[in-house]
């Protein structure tokens, strides 16, 4: 399910660490996002030109992209060995924004969670407090039809990393979109890793 979409801000952020280049951009928050009324025009106004834009198809609708990143080797990162890098992606249907999500392996936000609790979500009987509790705040949400379900919102997880020099570079990021019911109740888990992960990392 994740893997077209997650490609659009990840694929930024392994370019813009080729080139360690893009700008420091303002991160926009939860309480700055509404689904389905900040429109695409307002996010240009707030962060001037995207490093990326482009287009995503989720179940069967088109949307446009606008992938905002920043990287320098310079940076304070999450752990040795890997460049500090941030991202925020903007997905929006007929203008209006769709979902949002935010990676960064920077220390000072960085978005790492521990991929192997995951399996501890279970459908139909873990609440919102109890993902956060277990994986910690999101940084992002998806609504119709980043998810098949019209009527219900979910919380993203977005980390990527890139380790190693221009030769011997290697990328890795994890992807965890859970959904929820009308009761807060988990009603979906999507979760994918890509990449190469360290050995020993969570």
């Amino acid at each position: 399910m994740t893997s077209r979409l997650t490609a659009c801000l990840t694929v930024v952020l392994t370019l813009v660490v080729a080139g360690c280049a893009g700008f420091d951009f303002a991160k926009q928050t939860d309480d700055a996002l509404v689904l389905g009324q900040t429109t695409r025009q307002e996010i240009l106004q707030r962060l001037g030109t995207p490093y990326r834009e482009g287009t995503a198809t989720k179940n069967g609708k088109q949307l446009k992209t606008l992938s905002y990143a920043f990287a320098t080797a310079s940076g304070a990162a999450v752990r040795d060995g890997v460049v500090p890098t941030r991202g925020q992606g903007f997905y929006f249907l007929d203008d209006k924004l769709a979902g949002y999500d935010f990676a960064s392996s920077w220390k000072e936000d960085q978005t790492n969670f521990d991929g192997a609790k995951v399996s501890e979500i279970k459908k139909g009987v873990s609440t919102r407090d109890d993902v956060v509790r277990l994986i910690g705040r999101p940084g992002g949400t998806y609504g119709y039809p980043l998810i098949a379900d019209q009527n219900r919102q979910a919380d993203v997880y977005l980390y990527a990393e890139t380790r190693g020099g221009p030769i011997t570079v290697k990328f890795y990021q994890k992807h965890l979109v859970v959904t929820y019911d009308e009761r807060g109740v988990v009603s979906n888990v999507d979760y994918q890793e890509l990449g190469q992960k360290e050995v020993g990392q969570k």
